[in-house]
C-alpha cells in the first residue's frame, strides 16, 4: 500500500513584526488558541525573511515599523502570500517605537481587535489596480539619508535592511566619498537600537597616543593630565551602534585590545583593573584593502574576520551615473535654500555625468556648492560655472 503523506498542519503558525518587545509579547500572550509556532522580528525586513522561510497563518504587523511602511508591507504580503492573514496593530495610536515599549503595559489585548485590524481580502482590491510593490522592491528602495535609484545600489540597500535587526558585525568598504558612514547610520536608524547612542571612532584623525584612551577610556590618574576618568567611545555606545571609520588605520599595537572587546564584549580602562562590559554593535569601514593589509602584515588577520561578519561594498559615484542628476539636485536645494535652487543644465549635467569623479559623492557636493555661488542669481547653472578638479578634463569635452 502507497502511504500518501499529510500536509503539515499550518494553523496557528503566527508571524508578529513589531519594533516594541512588549507588544511581541502581548500579542503572545493575547492569542486565546494554542500557537503551534511563533516567531518574532524587529521590523519589515526581518519579517519578509520569515516570510520567505516558512508557512504561516497569520502575520501580525506593527503599523509603526523602523524600516518599513507598513501599509506597503501588508499589501505586498497579501500579493505574495495570499494565504497568509495580516492583521495590523496601532498600539494605542503612538508613532515613535520608544513609546510604544512605555505605554506597552496598558496595551489593549490584541485578539479582540482582529475584526477591526484585519486588512481586506484579495479579493476586495480592484483588478485594475496598479501593481503591487514586491518585497524585493522594498528593501532595494534607498536607505533613510540616502539618494539615488541606480541598480547597482540595490544590493546595498537590500542587505543594509536585511542586517540592520540583527547584531552582525558590518565591513562597510568602497572608496572616499561614497557614502560609508551614511549607510552605516541608516543600519543603525533601521535596527532596535536605533534610540540609543551612535557613537563614531575616526581611526586616521585621532593620534595613536590618543585612540587607545578615546576608545577604552581611561581611570583618574592614569597618566599625566588625567584629572578625572573618562569613559570612552566603546562605552558610550553602550546599547547601541559602534562605528570605527577608517578601521584600516587602527594601530596594530591596538589591534588585540579591540579583538578582545569584539570576542568578549568587555574591556578596561587605561589605568583600571575593574573590567567593564558593554553591549554594543560595531560597524566598521574603510577605503584600503585589508587583505591586502592583512597580507603585508599591517592588519591582524583574525580581526579582518571578526570585522567582517557581514561585507557591504558601495560603488563609485563613476559607476552610477543615473543618480547624478538626483545628487546634484539635493545638493542645489541644500546650499539654495531658503531661496530656490537653480536648474542644471543639459549640457551642465552631460558635463557631471561624464566626470570620472575619483572624489565620489563629496566631490559632486563641493562642485555643486561652489556652481551655486558662481552662477550668482542666474535660474540655471551652466557648464562654465562648474569649477571640476580636473580642468583639462573639463576642457576637453
Amino acid at each position: 500500500m502507497t502511504t500518501v503523506p499529510m500536509q503539515p498542519n499550518y494553523a496557528n503558525h503566527v508571524l508578529v513584526a513589531s519594533p516594541s518587545n512588549v507588544v511581541r509579547q502581548r500579542v503572545l500572550e493575547s492569542l486565546r488558541s494554542p500557537v503551534r509556532r511563533f516567531e518574532q522580528a524587529s521590523g519589515g525586513a526581518e519579517a519578509l525573511v520569515h516570510l520567505e522561510s516558512g508557512f504561516w497563518q497569520v502575520l501580525f504587523l506593527d503599523r509603526h515599523l523602523p524600516d518599513l511602511d507598513a501599509e506597503e508591507l501588508s499589501q505586498t504580503v497579501r500579493q505574495r502570500f495570499p494565504a497568509i492573514e495580516v492583521v495590523l496593530l496601532d498600539p494605542e495610536g503612538d508613532t515613535e517605537p520608544t513609546a510604544i515599549e512605555e505605554k506597552g503595559n496598558r496595551l489593549p489585548e490584541v485578539w479582540p481587535a482582529l475584526s477591526q485590524n484585519k486588512s481586506k481580502s484579495k479579493d476586495n482590491y480592484d483588478d485594475e489596480a496598479e501593481p503591487l510593490p514586491s518585497a524585493q522592491s522594498i528593501l532595494e528602495a534607498p536607505l533613510p539619508g540616502m539618494i539615488g535609484t541606480s541598480r547597482i545600489m540595490h544590493p546595498v540597500y537590500r542587505l543594509a535592511r536585511l542586517l540592520a535587526p540583527r547584531n552582525t558585525t558590518v565591513l562597510i568598504t568602497g572608496p572616499t566619498g561614497c557614502g560609508k558612514e551614511v549607510v552605516a547610520r541608516a543600519i543603525h536608524q533601521l535596527s532596535p537600537r536605533a534610540g540609543r547612542t551612535f557613537a563614531v571612532v575616526n581611526c586616521a584623525a585621532i593620534p595613536e597616543t590618543l585612540l587607545e584612551a578615546e576608545l577604552f577610556g581611561y581611570a583618574r590618574g592614569a597618566f599625566t593630565g588625567a584629572m578625572q576618568s573618562y569613559a570612552g567611545r566603546i562605552q558610550a555606545a553602550q546599547g547601541g551602534t559602534l562605528f570605527l571609520d577608517e578601521i584600516g588605520d587602527m594601530p596594530l599595537s591596538l589591534q588585540p585590545k579591540l579583538l578582545r572587546f569584539l570576542e568578549q564584549k568587555e574591556l578596561q580602562r587605561l589605568g583600571s583593573a575593574e573590567v567593564v562590559r558593554v553591549d554594543a554593535r560595531v560597524v566598521s569601514a574603510t577605503n584600503a584593502h585589508l587583505l591586502s593589509l592583512v597580507r603585508e602584515g599591517k592588519f591582524r588577520e583574525d580581526l579582518y574576520y571578526r570585522l567582517c561578519g557581514f561585507p557591504i561594498e558601495i560603488p563609485p559615484l563613476r559607476d552610477r551615473p543615473e543618480d547624478i542628476a538626483q545628487l546634484a539636485g539635493h545638493f542645489l536645494e541644500k546650499y539654495a535654500a531658503p531661496l530656490p535652487a537653480p536648474q542644471l543644465s543639459a549640457e551642465a549635467l552631460q558635463l557631471l555625468k561624464a566626470q570620472p569623479w575619483a572624489g565620489n559623492i563629496r566631490e559632486l557636493q563641493s562642485v555643486i556648492e561652489r556652481a551655486l555661488i558662481l552662477c550668482e542669481d542666474r535660474v540655471v547653472i551652466h557648464p562654465e560655472h562648474l569649477l571640476l578638479a580636473d580642468s583639462s578634463f573639463r576642457n576637453s569635452h
